[in-house]
C-alpha cells in the first residue's frame, strides 16, 4: 500500500511511520513541522526508498489534495494536542483539529482514498468516576483540546453517514515512551527528575489514566486500520490505570531522583478526574497492547537518559517560554 501519514514527525505518529515502513508499505509523511514535529524522530528514513517527506498543513487544501494523490490509506494523526496549551490558545486547536481534519477528508474522498483513519483521544469521552467508556458512550470533552478532537471525530463520522465514505476512528489513552515532547507528564518528569529540577504535580495527583506504550498503541491503529469495520470507532487502550502521582514516584525511582523534587502546583482547571477505555472490541478482534508498563516505563526512562542530545536542545527557546507562561503563579 501507499499510506498517507500526517503528522508522522510527532511522537505517535513517529511510530506509526516505523509500523508502516517495517510492513514494507510506502509511506507519505505530511506534517507541518509546529513545535512538536521533530525530522529527528523520523531521522532512519530520510534516504529510505519507501519514505517521502511533504511539509504542509493538512488545512491547506491545496496541500491536502497533492498530498492525498494516489494514496490507498490515510492515517490522521496531525493535531495540536496538549491540553494546557489548549487553555491558552484554544483556535489553533480548531484550525488543524476540526477544520483540518475535515479538508483532509474531503481531499482524500475527492482523490479516491479508499480508506480513512481518524486518530483521536480518550479524552474526547470526559471523567468517568468508575467503570470504563465503551465506543458507543457519548462523547462530554471538557477542554477546548479534547472538544475539537471530538469536532474532528463529529465531522469523520457525519461525512462518512452523509457521503458512505470509509472512515474509521481510533481513541487512545495516555501513551509514553520514546521521543515524546517534554511538554507531556511522563517525559517532562523525567527530564527535570534527571536535571533536579522540580516535578509540577498538579492538584493532589490523584487524575487516573491509563497508559498505554507508544508502540503498542501505533500497532493498535495499525490494527483498526486493516480491520476496522467502516463508520466504527475503536479505543486503544493500556489497561494500566495509575494515578499521576504514582506515575511520579515510579519516575523518581527510576531516575534515582529524591521525591523532595515532587511540588504541588495549582491544578489545571476543569482538569478531569478518570479516564478509563473498555478496549474489549480490539482484543475480542485479536489484538492486545504487548508491552509491560513497568519495562516499558523502565525502558523509557532509559531512553531520555541517553538521549539528552534529542531532548536538550528542546528544552530551551520556545520550550522554556511556554514553561514559565504555563506555570506562572502556580507555585512551580
Amino acid at each position: 500500500m501507499k499510506v498517507l501519514i500526517t503528522g508522522g514527525c510527532g511522537f505517535i505518529g513517529s511510530e506509526v511511520v516505523r509500523v508502516a515502513i517495517e510492513a514494507g508499505h510506502e509511506v507519505v509523511n505530511l506534517d507541518k513541522l509546529t513545535y512538536a514535529g521533530n525530522p529527528a524522530n523520523v531521522a532512519e528514513f530520510i534516504d529510505h526508498p519507501l519514505y517521502a517527506f511533504v511539509h504542509g498543513d493538512i488545512a491547506d487544501p491545496d496541500v491536502a489534495q497533492r498530498a492525498v494523490d494516489g494514496c490507498d490509506v490515510v492515517i490522521n494523526l496531525a493535531a495540536e494536542s496538549h491540553v494546557d496549551r489548549s487553555l491558552h490558545n484554544p483556535t489553533e486547536f480548531i484550525q488543524t483539529d476540526v477544520v483540518g481534519t475535515a479538508t483532509l477528508i474531503m481531499a482524500a474522498r475527492e482523490a479516491g482514498v479508499r480508506r480513512f483513519v481518524q486518530v483521536s483521544t480518550d479524552e474526547v469521552y470526559g471523567s468517568i468516576p468508575s467503570g470504563a467508556f465503551r465506543e458507543t458512550d457519548p462523547i462530554q470533552p471538557s477542554s477546548p483540546y479534547s472538544a475539537s478532537k471530538a469536532g474532528g471525530d463529529l465531522q469523520a463520522l457525519a461525512i462518512h453517514h452523509t457521503f458512505g465514505y470509509d472512515i474509521v476512528i481510533t481513541r487512545g489513552s495516555n501513551t509514553y515512551g520514546p521521543r515524546q515532547y517534554p511538554e507531556k507528564l511522563v517525559p517532562l518528569f523525567i527530564t527535570n527528575a534527571l536535571d533536579g529540577l522540580p516535578l509540577p504535580v498538579y492538584g493532589d495527583g490523584q487524575q487516573v489514566r491509563d497508559w498505554i506504550h507508544v508502540r503498542d498503541h501505533a500497532e493498535g491503529i495499525w490494527f483498526a486500520m486493516e480491520n476496522g469495520e467502516a463508520g466504527r470507532v475503536y479505543n486503544v487502550g493500556g489497561g494500566n490505570e495509575w494515578p499521576n502521582l504514582e506515575i511520579t514516584r515510579r519516575i523518581l525511582a527510576h531516575t534515582g531522583a529524591s521525591d523532595d523534587l515532587i511540588t504541588y502546583v495549582q491544578d489545571r482547571p476543569g482538569h478531569d478526574r478518570r479516564y478509563a477505555l473498555d478496549t474489549s472490541t480490539m482484543r475480542a478482534m485479536g489484538w492486545a497492547p504487548q508491552v509491560d508498563f513497568d519495562e516499558g516505563l523502565a525502558s523509557t526512562v532509559e531512553w531520555y537518559r541517553d538521549g539528552r542530545p534529542w531532548w536538550e536542545p528542546i528544552k530551551s527557546g520556545e520550550y522554556a517560554e511556554w514553561y514559565a507562561t504555563n506555570y506562572a503563579g502556580r507555585g512551580a
